[in-house]
């Protein structure tokens, strides 16, 4: 790796990045004032506290409510035990360790191997990327579900299967985006595994049924079906294909449903194909693409989902490509035609990150990692004699491969060919961000402005 040698150097340079990128996400991107936090949190007091109804409650100042399975808010009950600075940090930590999970699973035991430096500016390269910035800055649990998911992947992939689909299946009783990974449980032939997932799904769905009857029969008959509880279809931050079809003006559900059709197809045609390669990772990659894709409603900061398309493209020797899609994707580039997202530069231009992830879904390699290779032996000559047929000069795979699906899936090219499963994650080129500068707006996913925190007054039901 080019840069510092020295340990000094090297310490100098992350504090001068480490810097760079506060005063950028302090000052560029829209912050978000941890507006997702402020609906769980005051939906969890209002039910716990005041015997509000779940779906009820809004923040003060907006339209906004809770729209999620009623299991997540019986997931959640823990913040009616916080006051609202105590709620913002315990967020901050339960995300910062769904990352470092995610992380851990994506990189496998040789993670050490890396060195904190590597780590450091790793870490840099994520603070800048536009979905991460939003989770965090918004409150949110999209980190926590996938790492939930990828829990699931590094079972399937180390034939620990006993288990594998429970962390699915919670996810899937939070939100219904991860529900779609049930299905990639059955088209891999794993229907233990996609049963346990169903069965926990079912479970908590029921025991929040259970706690709040009310609150259920409401959401899976009405809420559930009413998309304007979440917000408008064609707002720029909805990077879905619906959002693309909106931005049109061709909200119709016939023409998405053909879209999603198509799109599901083509999904199950690639993951089918990388789960029999054996390769978990690209397929748990694919799915959480196909599914930012389907869901009518993306908005940018669920694209957290890419994240293991990123490690599928670095496994396969693709750094160039993973970096220019990573660059585009911390440049807030979409909020340019906030406003006004006609004519071609605007259909280009405001769904960018659709097209990212489409052609995430049409391309990302999988199967066995090319090019990943360590330095092979020089050639034999006079003064260095060849190896001989009884001692070839192969490079050992170590026994890392077994506990990762990122290690795993390189697993069965490495005999032979000496492969290197601990890519360096912070090769990846990236540019400078150029993050949305334009005035906070009055949409929650665009806004900086600080609604009021739920108080104990909180608005008539």
């Amino acid at each position: 790796m080019s840069g510092p040698r020295t340990t000094r150097g090297r310490l100098l340079l992350v504090l001068a990045l480490a810097a760079a990128v506060t005063v950028f996400t302090a000052t560029v991107p829209l912050l978000r004032g941890f507006f997702d936090l402020r609906v769980y949190y005051g939906t969890v007091h209002t039910w716990a506290h005041h015997d509000g109804l779940i779906y009820d409650y809004r923040v003060p100042g907006t339209t906004y409510g809770f729209t999620y399975p009623p299991f997540a808010a019986l997931a959640m009950l823990p913040l009616a035990l916080l006051d609202r600075t105590q709620a913002i940090v315990a967020s901050l930590l339960v995300n910062l360790a769904a990352l470092a999970v995610i992380l851990r699973i994506l990189t496998g035991p040789d993670w050490r191997r890396h060195g904190w430096y590597r780590w450091a500016l790793c870490l840099c390269l994520l603070a800048l990327f536009e979905p991460l910035r939003d989770t965090f800055s918004f409150g949110q649990v999209n980190l926590v579900l996938l790492a939930l998911v990828l829990g699931d992947c590094l079972l399937l992939a180390t034939g620990r299967e006993r288990w594998a689909g429970a962390g699915i299946g919670l996810a899937a009783a939070v939100k219904l985006t991860p529900a779609l990974f049930i299905g990639l449980l059955l088209l891999a032939g794993r229907r233990r595994a996609a049963g346990v997932a169903t069965a926990v799904a079912g479970a908590a769905t029921a025991l929040a049924a259970w706690a709040d009857p009310r609150a259920s029969r409401f959401y899976w008959t009405e809420a559930l079906w009413d998309t304007g509880r979440v917000g408008r279809l064609d707002y720029v931050s909805n990077q879905s294909l619906q959002g693309v079809l909106a931005r049109l003006g061709e909200p119709g559900r016939p023409l998405w449903a053909t879209a999603v059709l198509l799109t599901l197809c083509v999904w199950a045609w690639r993951a089918r194909g990388a789960v029999r390669a054996g390769d978990w990772t690209a397929a748990f990659a694919l799915t959480g693409a196909a599914a930012c894709l389907v869901s009518p409603i993306t908005w940018v900061h669920h694209l957290v989902w890419l994240l293991p398309s990123f490690a599928v493209l670095l496994r396969a020797g693709h750094p160039r490509t993973a970096g220019a899609l990573y660059a585009v994707l911390c440049t807030s580039v979409v909020w340019l035609w906030f406003d006004d997202a006609s004519g071609l530069g605007g259909f280009l231009g405001s769904n960018t990150y659709t097209w990212i992830t489409l052609g995430l879904l049409l391309g990302l390699p999988t199967g066995q990692p090319r090019g990943v290779r360590l330095p092979l032996p020089r050639v034999a000559t006079a003064a260095t004699p060849a190896a001989r047929p009884e001692h070839p000069t192969t490079t050992a795979t170590s026994s890392q491969n077994e506990s990762s699906p990122f290690a795993r899936d390189a697993a069965a090219a490495a005999t032979g060919a000496g492969l290197d499963t601990g890519r360096d994650l912070t090769r990846s080129p990236s540019s400078e961000p150029t993050g949305s500068t334009r005035p906070a707006a009055a949409k929650p996913q665009s806004s900086s402005s600080r609604a009021s925190w739920y108080t104990a007054n909180p608005p008539p039901t």
